[in-house]
């Protein structure tokens, strides 16, 4: 399936064509597959002056999201070590499970090993085992959504909150492939607060990150937090990046519709004349 979008970068109109493989449904619909980005292309992005600036910008948002993580157990899943690292000095323990499509890489690399080569469908942690749970280049790249999340409401505790950061729809960093946010499935707010509703998850907050262009030039890097401060407040549509936070729903039931009554009558016995 070929794929174009248009946008306005520096007063330019850009055409950007992407091919996306997918298949058709019965109804004629493509569906696009999701692909796992390999742990190394993700690492090598993280080392670049780009992919510094992505990590300070979304670290922040976590932050705001989580102040406080002193005696919690966080883990992390899909290519989360990059957050996870400001984490470990706080955290009573953080777990790194990086899914097998993806690839896994030592972390950290000071210590004992932290990270873990799992299945994205069956985590190996007992239940309501983890306190907070992070989802980064994940769920963009799952081929099955919501076995993912089901996993991450099973080890979550019952006062738990996760966190997904996904590549936003409308943003521009979704639509250019030299960043890992420019591949996968991208999501809006509703889009991800529905999936996450879906598998008996409650949506808290939604924010952004990520509103200054993927631009490897130094000045729109240094322009960051500018980018941020103005982005937040006028323009929160056009975030690279949507951060959804959500707590787990315990029980959930359906209520019966009340039934209308009707009323019954026995028929009265015919009294016996003799006749």
């Amino acid at each position: 399936m070929l794929s174009h979008s248009f946008f306005v970068f520096g007063g330019q109109t850009i055409t950007h064509l992407m091919w996306l493989p997918g298949r058709e449904d019965d109804r004629g619909c493509v569906r696009v597959e999701a692909m796992w980005m390999d742990a190394v292309d993700l690492r090598d992005f993280y080392a670049t002056p780009l992919g510094r600036m992505a990590r300070r910008t979304i670290s922040g948002r976590i932050r705001a999201h989580w102040p406080k993580l002193n005696g919690l157990s966080v883990l992390g899943i899909g290519y989360a070590t990059p957050y996870l690292e400001p984490m470990r000095g706080e955290a009573a323990r953080t777990i790194a499970a990086m899914p097998a499509a993806q690839g896994v890489l030592r972390w950290p690399r000071d210590g004992g090993g932290l990270a873990a080569l799992t299945p994205e469908t069956e985590l190996p942690f007992a239940d309501v085992s983890m306190d907070r749970v992070l989802l980064v280049h994940a769920l963009e790249c799952a081929e099955q959504v919501r076995p993912l999340l089901r996993e991450a409401w099973r080890v979550l505790s019952e006062s738990g909150r996760l966190l997904v950061v996904a590549p936003n729809r409308s943003g521009v960093w979704a639509r250019l492939d030299p960043t890992p946010f420019g591949h996968g499935q991208p999501y809006s707010p509703p889009q991800l607060s529905r999936a996450l509703r879906e598998v008996m998850f409650t949506p808290l907050s939604t924010s952004g990150a990520l509103f200054v262009p993927p631009s490897r030039s130094r000045m729109m890097i240094s322009s960051a937090p500018a980018w941020e401060k103005i982005g937040g407040r006028w323009f929160p549509a056009f975030a690279g990046v949507v951060v959804a936070e959500a707590t787990k729903r315990i029980y959930a039931g359906q209520t019966e519709p009340e039934r209308s009554r009707r009323r019954a009558y026995l028929p009265l016995a015919q009294k016996n004349t003799g006749a």
